[in-house]
């Protein structure tokens, strides 16, 4: 029986994209899947139809042998229809066909087991700003799964200690067919008896009770590189605790927790902090000191500095951790206002107070367009 026009198969013409055929497909393999259509071996075999037509016209090459010479052009590849590889069909449509398959078409095999992850551990390590600022070495203690020493993870002290899984015969999983006929899908899933490791511990270990880990308090010392920031969480691959039955190790997560500072406040990469000054370096202008993460800095206020202004001083903050610059600290002069004067400040005061030098000048309105234009009319 000749077969039918791989184009006609899908409902495509002769000129459809790579994109086209593709949704060709996925249309009709949602209509024509077994599993929505239970026994029916007209669905069952278009299914196959439509599947053999996708592989040939979704690779180049195979579509441009088909195109040139038609199925005869198909004999070179494996099989003499294309060498249809349908897991590597399906694994292109898991939202169709699933991930949780291991073999379709009666295929079988096995997945290499991997062992239990062990869990994660989270840590928090509070830094001065001087820290932060430099980087530092952080040494820490904390509570996390080990192997245990008595059985050596094993789970049981002796060999006779330990039987294959009667449920999965050692191999920690369970397979189970689905469909029948063309289209037959194996499922593995993982053992729950065994919990996928294939053994059963009959005599376990008094001092992990057969688990093969025990909770132990460890010493790390930590890296903390410059420029960090509060609520940033570090990780340390494999530091968290020990896998199961040959699993990896957990991570460790390192949550950053900053220490209130006595001087400054932190805007990003930026130092913020609060310089107060009196009435007369405001007006007559003073140099002033103030701190540093690791120093001191000097700059000078300039005469009629008013409350509220910010001085910059460069590359005083803090490094960024991504980008290599340096933040600024931001300095907010604030004119402080004296309280609880003595009587002769008070007579001093309020001989300057009506100086012209000590009020603000009044603030000239500028006029507006249209009433300049009224004055130029009249």
């Amino acid at each position: 029986m000749a077969k039918k026009d791989y184009y006609e198969v899908l409902g495509v013409s002769r000129n459809a994209t790579q994109e086209e055929i593709k949704k060709a497909y996925r249309k009709l393999a949602l209509k024509y899947h077994p599993d929505q259509n239970p026994g029916n071996k007209e669905a069952e075999e278009k299914f196959k139809e439509i599947t053999e037509a996708y592989s040939v016209l979704s690779d180049e090459e195979k579509k441009s042998m088909y195109d040139r010479y038609g199925h005869e052009g198909l004999n070179g590849f494996q099989g003499g229809t294309g060498g249809v590889d349908f897991n590597d069909i399906f694994s292109q449509f898991s939202d169709i066909f699933g991930g949780g398959f291991e073999g379709f078409f009666g295929s079988t095999g096995s997945r290499k087991r991997t062992g239990q992850k062990g869990p994660d551990v989270k840590i928090t390590v509070k830094l001065t700003l001087e820290e932060i600022a430099k980087g530092c070495e952080k040494k820490v203690k904390y509570k996390k799964l080990v192997e245990c020493d008595e059985c050596h993870g094993k789970g049981s002290v002796s060999v006779e200690g330990i039987k294959n899984c009667p449920t999965c015969n050692g191999t920690g999983e369970i397979k189970r067919k689905i469909g029948g006929g063309f289209f037959q899908q194996i499922v593995v899933s993982t053992c729950n008896t065994c919990g996928g490791s294939g053994k059963i511990i009959v005599d376990p270990c008094k001092k992990c009770k057969g688990d093969g880990r025990v909770k132990e308090e460890v010493y790390q010392t930590l890296n903390i590189p410059a420029g960090v920031a509060n609520g940033m969480q570090l990780v340390q691959r494999n530091s968290g605790g020990a896998g199961k039955d040959g699993g990896p190790n957990g991570d460790l997560i390192i949550q950053i927790e900053e220490i209130p500072h006595e001087y400054f406040s932190r805007d990003g990469d930026n130092l913020i902090y609060d310089l107060y000054i009196n009435i007369a370096d405001a007006a007559l202008g003073a140099y002033v000191e103030v701190p540093t993460l690791d120093s001191k800095a000097k700059f000078k206020i300039e005469p009629g500095t008013q409350s509220g202004k910010i001085v910059r001083l460069k590359g005083k903050g803090l490094p960024n951790l991504n980008k290599g610059y340096t933040g600024d600290l931001l300095v907010y002069i604030n004119v402080w206002t004296p309280q609880n004067l003595s009587n002769e400040e008070i007579k001093i005061l309020e001989k300057i107070k009506n100086m012209p030098g000590f009020n603000p000048n009044p603030v000239k309105k500028e006029k507006s367009f249209f009433e300049k234009m009224k004055e130029f009319f009249k």
